[in-house]
């Protein structure tokens, strides 16, 4: 039975419609879904229309006109067309060589702007496969702009000046311009340095209104046109989004943190003219939180869930009295939720023939002084026949959370499904408790976040019966890190798996393409200071590995290059430690390839069932 899935969902201005991208996965398939643009009736859930599908073709950046058409950003084999629908009519804008994404109207109706890549070498975002580092080596780089293009017919002009990489951008309220994050050079490195900017639409003049000592999210104006918001705050990935509010008069100045001590992490923002309205992360729950002129107001809505939409996470009308979203969790597949924003209810049931795979329970504990929180996924079919395996999933970031996801594929599934119990903990550098939460593991990777963990184990053997002995842990990314590190650090676990990780910091920063990422989080470059990033690079402690492990990486990983798992998988060979290595090609920071994907699901599931032994669901 496929899994509908709900996709970049956009809210029609009077809150009558809901577009998204919809398709029926197959579980364990080797071949994409094919994708619809669905129209749906906001009240009901009902289809309305659906636009005709371009094989092969990803459609997304969904909006809605002023004057109900909808717009749809379609790309094919790297030719981008951006059409609008509706009134009985179909039209193309604009059709170009590379990529577009983040459409929005100019406040007049008049005019579309896009985040435009044109003659792109490669997917924006450093989690997509690099361009092949060959030949001489140089620094020609994609250039991400702002590109305008009049309703009424003309050609898709850029804005934004050659050298600066635009990240995201919103409208000024009288259509003069745009307030922008943006950077010179490249845009996959420097994100972490992007300044907060103000662009005349007629000469594309930049003007910096901020450059915060924090990574920022989310530029939204004002509709008087007179402040700037923004999420800012430490964070390790562009997309992985969390921190404070901030405001900044348009003109120019300090930022002022408006949510400065809030106990959550704030992850989208919308400002319309009702107020600013945030969706944070507060403990185990998404929440959808109005935010003042001067501090956070209660939330109006939370649930232990994730939830998603094409723009924030969350879709609003333009009265703000209805609210539209992707909501799931661990047990139930994703539906679209849609009505007040108190009360959003269930409108599509598109899902209603699955059941839950696992059961999901919320843990927290205490450890040197931090509340942490994790969850505990026990497979539903369980049988209480004795202690039964478990395996550690360690999220990436670290800036990030594990967050509430339907469990029906991927390796959760299969782990699940063979008879494994799943601990998913946030230790401290996670989000969802504050910003003072989330900093607590700067300069101290795998430190006290690895304490945390274990202490989270031992709080999860407290609650279900958990085989100590039987301990395996598993990441990707900085996830991946933790696993190799975990290695030289315990001998608690006895199989582990680390997917695109680093195992040495020192050769790690010259060799990939995001060094600046680290500075936040090391305080200086390696090159001025390598003693902190030496002190938890695994490779310095890897006498002390002696667990069996499991290696995987993308041939063409820009953010973690895969010679961080030939230098980690050629240090455990050499003394003995059973070790495999894969690497997949032409992949990226994430592999995407559906038979890439089924070959290291079944590796990671054989690996653990060598070393643990689980053979079906025991408890």
């Amino acid at each position: 039975m496929p899994l509908h899935q709900f996709s970049q969902l956009t809210l029609s201005a009077a809150g009558d419609r809901i577009a998204d991208v919809e398709s029926d996965e197959q579980a364990n398939s080797s071949t994409r879904a094919q994708e619809h643009v669905v129209v749906r009736n906001a009240r009901s859930g009902a289809v309305v229309s659906t636009l005709p599908a371009c094989a092969g073709c990803t459609s997304q950046g969904l909006i809605f006109a002023p004057d109900g058409r909808l717009l749809t950003i379609v790309e094919d084999k790297g030719t981008t067309r951006i059409a609008i629908s509706g009134r009985g009519a179909d039209r193309t804008l604009a059709t170009f060589k590379g990529i577009a994404q983040e459409p929005e109207f100019s406040p007049d109706g008049k005019s579309l702007a896009v985040l435009a890549t044109f003659n792109a070498q490669k997917q924006s975002g450093a989690t997509q496969a690099g361009v092949r580092q060959v030949g001489e080596i140089g620094e020609t780089n994609d250039e991400q702009r702002i590109a305008v293009i009049p309703l009424a017919g003309g050609a898709l002009r850029p804005v934004t000046p050659a050298d600066r990489y635009i990240y995201e951008y919103d409208w000024m309220p009288d259509g003069s311009g745009f307030v922008t994050t943006s950077a010179l050079g490249n845009g996959d490195d420097n994100w972490w340095i992007a300044t907060l900017d103000r662009v005349d639409l007629a000469s594309g003049a930049l003007t910096r209104i901020a450059a915060p000592a924090t990574q920022l999210n989310f530029p939204r104006v004002s509709p008087d046109g007179r402040t700037v918001a923004f999420i800012g705050g430490l964070m390790s990935d562009f997309g992985s989004i969390g921190g404070d509010v901030y405001t900044v008069p348009i003109a120019g100045g300090t930022p002022t943190d408006i949510t400065k001590g809030y106990r959550g992490t704030f992850t989208s923002l919308l400002w319309d003219r009702n107020g600013l309205t945030a969706s944070a992360l507060i403990g185990d729950r998404m929440a959808i939180v109005p935010v003042g002129s001067s501090a956070p107001q209660t939330p109006v809505w939370s649930a232990p869930v994730s939830i998603s939409a094409g723009d924030a996470r969350f879709a609003l009308s333009a009265d703000g009295r209805t609210t539209a979203m992707v909501v799931q969790d661990f047990e139930h597949p994703p539906e679209i939720f849609a009505g007040t924003a108190a009360a959003p209810r269930q409108i599509t049931h598109e899902n209603r023939g699955w059941k839950p795979l696992v059961h999901a329970e919320s843990i927290t504990w205490k450890n040197e002084g931090f509340d942490v929180q994790g969850w505990l996924l026990t497979p539903a079919a369980a049988v209480p026949t004795g202690k039964a395996p478990m395996i550690v999933s360690v999220h990436g970031g670290p800036a990030a959370a594990n967050s509430p996801r339907f469990v029906w594929e991927g390796s959760d599934a299969d782990l699940v499904n063979t008879g494994y119990d799943l601990f998913l903990p946030n230790p401290r550098g996670s989000y969802g408790q504050g910003e003072a939460f989330t900093r607590a593991n700067i300069r101290d990777f795998g430190g006290g976040d690895l304490r945390d963990i274990l202490a989270g184990i031992d709080a999860a053997e407290k609650v279900a019966p958990i085989d100590d002995n039987r301990l395996g842990l598993m990441g990707y990314s900085y996830g991946g890190f933790m696993a190799m590190w975990t290695n030289t650090q315990t001998n608690r676990f006895k199989a582990i798996v680390s997917g695109g990780g680093l195992s040495d910091w020192l050769s790690y920063y010259g060799t990939n393409g995001i060094d600046k990422w680290m500075i936040p989080f090391f305080g200086t470059s390696m090159y001025d200071h390598p003693a902190p990033y030496w002190a938890v690079s695994a490779i310095r402690t890897i006498k002390n590995a002696h667990t069996p492990t499991f290696i995987f990486a993308g041939e063409r990983d820009v953010e973690v290059p895969p010679t961080q798992s030939v230098e980690y998988w050629h240090a455990l060979k050499a003394m003995n430690v059973p070790v495999s290595l894969v690497i997949y090609p032409d992949e990226g920071h994430g592999i995407r390839s559906p038979e890439h994907v089924l070959d290291y699901r079944k590796r990671i599931v054989a690996w653990f069932d060598r070393y643990l032994g689980a053979t079906a669901p025991t408890h």
